[in-house]
């Protein structure tokens, strides 16, 4: 069933042409990505679908009685209203009957109100809703309902219009960036909740693994034209290398054609009219063919690093506390040449802190921090560039020199780099105002970078970028031969990247070292989670089938030695659990890589032991049983 058709919409902004010709449509049960380069009007596109833009030309077509939702990326809440009233403010039928049930619960001697509203709950059978209802507002953290919306950060307010949204049941979702401002633990549900929801979805998002776990269409608007492509992520990535490559065997035959009818043009005599005018006319076809090139220019950074010596930075049992609320104590940790460390925890664990205490920005309550004197830091903020008003981009990069060294004595001016960050010679003379929010962001990682840093830290520096750009910069970041903090959500990021991690709000100091990238952490994580189940499984059913056996003429069915054997059983696999649980537990520790490979070894063996043991003990339970 169709749900939305888009045909032939246009938009631009004066000079400056978005798009135009944009076709496709959106049917009922489709969870589409909709995919392109900054700049090519993504938001602007979505807002059209929203219906809260305008387009220049052509038509959206929607079913009728088809009802919307959109999540921008600033949310236009009403500040005046708490957090519930903004969701009861909903046109759902069901929250309102939910509205009703909890006031009716808040006036019990009211009982004809509260039995009206039971009655309504019922017909509309709006319990299981109401379950959901909270469940989405907890694990959006939002359990405050009292809070003016006008007191809430911009993170909040993107988490509130979000359940807002979910819980408005909208037949179309139209989701501009949905996992920005969310921690881990909520985009893994959120992603979790979109895949097994029935629901159809329009969005567009950097998150590689949302895309490739959530849609099951992507749509590409790659040089102003349209491609569908009917499966996931990486399906898309695999048919898009194989378009561009038949477009370049294309690009191949039409230039052999070209060369071939030039040369008959070049023949012919101009006053001669007997040349075949269909032939004449098709040669600008060909030549435009035949010239076709692809904007896809990547981004060559060989910027000359400063050197850096033998003392990086060391952090001497530093603690910092806010509002009576530990974030960390006695953590230490000297930073060796060329480290790559992700930081990931949930909000409020102290992440941001940490970072500022490290740059110098900020004092620890104690503990102190030693600066190598060769360092020097390259900080990318959440708070993006601040430009001065009717500034050009060619000006905020000239604000750090004309020219930019590079490796082995070479350098590049200002309009050069500016083209390796994937801005032509009229874009650089754009006004900042002007660029799209990935193009900002843009401009100001190369305004980080070319100050030439041998210590990078990156916050949320995949916000807004798009997928060709956050693969230029992966590039970069992994040729990248100084020390690297990165602070990001995006776990495709942070898997290609780092190598170990800092988890914040665990570990006895309150920041734990992992060694391995997000996907290990989280494999670490399942099977911690798991252990404690196992472990009962072993030796709850041990000790009651102990105690019931022995009382009981069936333990006859095992001989005397396998009696005790069947008791030592059990207090070795106790023993191996507490084993496994201490060496999984040592990784978290600064070990270096003989140590590490060292207690690999020793967990693979007694993992080896517990099954072995494990299963030698169900046998001996099965012979109990019989």
């Amino acid at each position: 069933m169709n749900y939305v058709s888009v045909e032939n919409v246009a938009k631009s902004y004066g000079m400056l042409q978005l798009f135009e010709g944009v076709s496709f449509g959106i049917n009922q049960g489709q969870k589409v990505g909709f995919v392109a380069k900054n700049g090519s009007g993504k938001t602007t596109l979505l807002k059209i679908l929203a219906g809260k833009e305008t387009a220049d030309a052509g038509e959206v077509n929607y079913r009728k009685s088809l009802k919307v939702g959109f999540l921008d990326q600033e949310p236009d809440l009403a500040s005046n209203l708490t957090v519930e009233e903004t969701i009861f403010a909903s046109d759902n039928e069901v929250l309102q009957v939910i509205n009703n049930y909890e006031k009716a619960l808040q006036n019990p001697e009211d009982t004809e109100a509260y039995q009206a509203a039971f009655e309504q709950m019922d017909a509309l059978q709006a319990w299981d809703f109401e379950t959901q209802y909270q469940q989405i507002l907890f694990k959006l953290k939002l359990s405050d309902l009292n809070k003016k919306v006008g007191d809430l950060s911009g993170g909040q307010k993107k988490r509130l219009a979000l359940a807002n949204l979910i819980l408005g049941k909208p037949d179309l979702l139209i989701l501009d960036e949905p996992t920005n401002h969310l921690d881990l633990e909520m985009i893994e549900w959120l992603e979790a909740f979109f895949a097994s929801e029935n629901l159809t979805l329009f969005m567009v998002t950097h998150d590689r693994y949302f895309l490739e776990r959530v849609c099951n269409h992507i749509i590409e608007l790659d040089e102003g034209i349209i491609y569908n492509y009917k499966g996931n992520y990486s399906y898309y990535l695999e048919k898009r290398e194989q378009r561009l490559e038949t477009e370049a065997v294309e690009t191949g035959k039409a230039k052999q054609l070209y060369k071939k009818e030039l040369t008959w043009m070049r023949r012919q005599p101009k006053a001669r009219t007997t040349k075949s005018k269909s032939r004449v006319s098709g040669f600008d076809e060909i030549k435009e063919r035949a010239h076709k090139r692809r904007n896809s220019h990547e981004v060559e950074l060989e910027i000359n690093m400063e050197r850096m010596g033998t003392k990086v930075v060391e952090l001497h049992q530093i603690g910092k506390s806010f509002d009576n609320k530990q974030l960390f104590d006695q953590f230490s940790y000297n930073f060796k040449r060329a480290e790559r460390i992700g930081i990931i925890g949930k909000n409020g664990t102290g992440k941001s802190t940490f970072l500022h205490i490290l740059t110098g920005n900020l004092v620890p309550d104690s503990g102190k921090v030693v600066h190598g004197e060769t360092i020097k830091f390259g900080y990318y903020t959440q708070g993006g560039i601040k430009a001065k008003e009717g500034q050009k981009v060619i000006d905020v990069i000239r604000e750090f020199g004309e020219y930019i060294p590079l490796q082995k004595g070479r350098k590049i001016s200002a309009q050069q780099l500016l083209e390796r960050f994937l801005f032509d010679r009229k874009k650089q003379y754009d006004f900042v105002e002007k660029l799209s929010g990935g193009e900002r962001k843009r401009l100001y990682l190369c305004t980080v970078l070319i100050q030439n840093p041998n210590f990078l830290i990156l916050d949320e520096p995949t916000n807004d970028l798009d997928i060709v750009t956050l693969n230029v910069l992966e590039n970069f970041l992994l040729d990248f031969p100084g020390c690297l903090i990165v602070v990001s959500h995006d776990r495709y990021f942070m898997d290609k990247i780092v190598d170990h991690l800092f988890v914040f709000g665990e570990g006895e100091t309150g920041i734990a070292d992992f060694p391995g990238n997000y996907s290990d952490y989280r494999e670490y994580k399942a099977e911690l989670d798991a252990a404690p189940k196992e472990k009962k499984e072993i030796t709850k059913p041990t000790e009651a089938k102990v105690i019931e056996k022995t009382t009981s003429s069936k333990s006859n069915a095992l001989s005397y030695n396998e009696q005790k054997e069947f008791k030592k059983l059990e207090r070795e696999i106790v023993e191996l659990e507490k084993k496994k649980e201490n060496l999984q537990q040592s990784f978290l520790k600064d070990l270096d890589a003989e140590e590490i490979k060292k207690n690999s070894i020793q967990l693979e063996e007694t993992e080896h032991q517990i099954e072995k043991k494990t299963e030698r003990w169900f046998e001996l339970s099965a012979q109990l049983e019989d």
